[in-house]
């Protein structure tokens, strides 16, 4: 069975009298050990189709399902649960609470899992080499350092499913291919990974390339 499964999924947005389809009838699935990099122009409902994958967001239509379990049109609280269980979620920004340190910010995800562990934490803080700024806030922090730290935290809670926004957007070459090895850490553990970019570095390392243009699946 695949973890995530979405099915004919539509979203509208409203300005005025006008309507803009962020996503024209998408269907997608994903299974456990692969990385799937979702690519395609800005404005083609990446940022969206993901919000929507995570219960972020709410289709117009269609539904998502995350391990056989329904997503879509269930109670704000029971998506947070499913999604603290099932997701990882690294955005394009906002991805730390800016009054808590880094080494907070991963506490404080692993205790909305349910899922304290310290020696994790600091397995996590020596893996994006962040162990000497553990107590630095997110403004104190580099534009790599803050990607780095905000895939700390979407993987704090070891999930089965991390969704990633644009995760080497602002970082340097360097950075990147340290977080590509994260991504294909996770691959050789089972574990399914989802990235929307327009790195061609990192959607060469996925084992396959879904592209959306115009709010629809073209490839």
């Amino acid at each position: 069975m695949p973890l995530l499964v979405a099915h004919e999924l539509y979203r509208f947005f409203h300005i005025g009298d006008d309507e803009t389809a962020a996503l024209r009838g998408v269907s997608f699935q994903l299974a456990a050990g692969e990385i799937v990099a979702l690519t395609g122009p800005s404005g083609s409902g990446k940022s969206t189709l993901l919000s929507c994958l995570t219960g972020l967001d709410e289709p117009d239509g269609g539904h998502v399902e995350v391990s056989g379990v329904r997503l879509t049109r269930r109670s704000e609280a029971e998506r947070t649960r499913i999604r603290a269980a099932s997701f990882g979620i690294l955005l394009q920004s906002g991805n730390l609470y800016g009054h808590l340190t880094i080494e907070q910010n991963l506490r404080f995800q692993m205790l909305l899992a349910g899922n304290p562990d310290e020696e994790r934490l600091t397995a996590l803080l020596e893996g994006v080499g962040l162990s000497h700024r553990a107590t630095a806030f997110s403004t104190q922090l580099s534009g790599g350092e803050t990607a780095r730290a905000g895939l700390a935290v979407a993987l704090a809670a070891d999930p089965p499913i991390l969704i990633a926004d644009e995760p080497t957007a602002e970082v340097d070459r360097e950075t990147e291919s340290r977080l590509i090895g994260h991504f294909e850490a996770r691959r050789e553990a089972g574990l399914a990974t989802l990235l929307a970019t327009h790195s061609e570095a990192l959607a060469n390392r996925a084992d396959r390339i879904v592209r959306l243009k115009d709010g629809r699946i073209v490839r």
